[in-house]
């Protein structure tokens, strides 16, 4: 297994999923974006359940135009009963075999990678959403859409933990615009091939979800933060710090997904993260230098000009939806989950951000 994964989070996975995973014996799952950060450990996930846990292995098929997997994510395994195909979903894909399962992991979501990369932003999660849709309809297949928690905006703090119900506070135009905005219309293309075709479809809103595997250069808060500890640089923090978000440790999160890729009612969009603890970016570090054992220090910057400054003020999932219908509950506190991953970014990352 790569540096890039930690076994032991694999094994966590699979243990808890490993009842329902049965109902994927014998069939064969696509998975687009399958060499990014979610993509990746879905693979490592179907290889263990192939070997330890399934009747009969499933046939998974992976699609990635490896734009942004990284050169770890360049490396493509030699699995069985898994098949690597470079392929960029806004072209239409057609695999030989009928197809069970779609997971429609792939976008771009590194704030400073969708800035950099709007119209391809938008083309994966509109084009590339219809293109795994048809797909969907064709084989009567469950398909599963990667949306994002985004799609809620800056909340209403009366809306906070936000509610699946809860439709945001967004805007067309922005630099955050054509992430957000790109999600909205997947979801609504997943709703009209639901109500219209009769295409079993679900939608994942993920918060904030962090862990090994995540790219040095990813930019996103967490391996940032670790990029500069491991290179003795003081913290950056955008803003003002006081933001606040919610994490989800790579395992909780992953227990989430497979539940609605597997459980998910037909049609339904479900928040998958962890509602606690709320905090802001300045108690983020509080808690990692509480985790490593030392005072992190740390300075309050502008936004650079390559990440969008528009950030909401608030990021926190109301999960009683996933609860109730799913059976879905984190069980990684946060200081446990930055341990972690801490942990293994000390042991990968290099620390030249």
């Amino acid at each position: 297994m790569s540096k890039f994964f930690l076994k032991t989070d694999v094994e966590e996975i699979v243990s808890r999923v490993s009842e329902v995973a049965k109902d994927l014996s014998g069939k064969t799952i696509l998975i687009s974006g399958g060499r990014g950060f979610l993509g990746r450990h879905y693979t490592e996930i179907f290889l263990m359940l192939n070997e330890n846990v399934l009747d009969e292995p499933a046939k998974v098929i992976v699609l990635d135009n490896f734009i942004s997997a990284g050169e770890e994510g360049r490396r493509v395994p030699k699995y069985p009963n898994i098949e690597f195909i470079e392929h960029n979903v806004i072209e239409p894909f057609d695999p030989e075999c009928k197809v069970d399962y779609i997971i429609h992991a792939a976008g771009i979501a590194s704030p400073f990678y969708y800035r950099a990369n709007p119209i391809e932003t938008l083309d994966v999660a509109i084009t590339g959403t219809k293109n795994m849709l048809d797909l969907a309809k064709k084989n009567n297949a469950r398909i599963t859409f990667f949306s994002s928690s985004e799609v809620y905006g800056d909340p209403d703090p009366a809306q906070v933990p936000m509610q699946e119900s809860y439709r945001g506070n967004v805007s067309s135009m922005g630099p955050r615009a054509c992430y957000d905005e790109s999600k909205r219309v997947g979801e609504t293309l997943c709703y009209i091939y639901h109500e219209y075709y009769g295409v079993h479809t679900n939608m994942i809103r993920p918060f904030n979800v962090y862990g090994p595997g995540m790219q040095e250069n990813d930019y996103r808060v967490l391996p940032n933060f670790a990029s500069r500890i491991k290179g003795n640089l003081p913290l950056h923090i955008y803003g003002q710090g006081r933001q606040t978000r919610t994490f989800c440790y790579l395992t909780d999160a992953m227990v989430g997904f497979l539940l609605v890729n597997l459980r998910g009612v037909p049609g339904e969009v479900y928040n998958i993260g962890n509602p606690k603890p709320e905090i802001s970016i300045e108690e983020l570090v509080d808690n990692i230098g509480e985790v490593l054992g030392r005072t992190i220090p740390c300075d309050i910057v502008d936004y650079p000009d390559s990440y969008p400054a528009d950030e909401p003020m608030r990021r926190c999932p109301d999960i009683r939806k996933a609860n109730l219908q799913l059976k879905y509950t984190p069980e990684v506190s946060l200081n446990d989950g930055l341990r972690r991953f801490f942990n293994w970014s000390d042991s990968v990352y290099v620390g030249d951000l």
